[in-house]
């Protein structure tokens, strides 16, 4: 449950005089009757300024494998020598997936 702690405190002799009435009007309130919005959904109506790369070409510069470098056998990623844990059946296993 969310609590507001911007909300003046009450002391517990004040919170025992509440009726079961006024707590189940209190949680009814507080409730939302918003539905649920895909944030996805409203990010594609949302634009920002100067933002359209339809006609930008993106290039990277693939580098070949290095000598002290390893693709571990799990995870596929590309690691430095240092982050091999083991080596198990001719694969070669990085320290994250180990």
């Amino acid at each position: 449950m969310a609590t507001d702690y911007d909300a003046p405190r009450r002391d517990e002799v004040d919170l025992g005089e509440d009726s079961l009435e006024e707590l189940k009007a209190r949680r009814v309130d507080s409730q939302s009757g918003a539905v649920d919005v895909d944030e996805a959904e409203v990010a594609e109506s949302f634009e920002l300024p100067g933002a359209d790369l339809a006609d930008e070409e993106l290039t990277v510069k693939v580098l070949p494998m290095q000598q002290d470098e390893f693709r571990c056998a799990r995870c596929f990623l590309v690691h430095h020598r240092s982050q091999l844990a083991t080596e198990r059946n001719g694969e070669l296993i990085c320290r994250e997936c180990a």
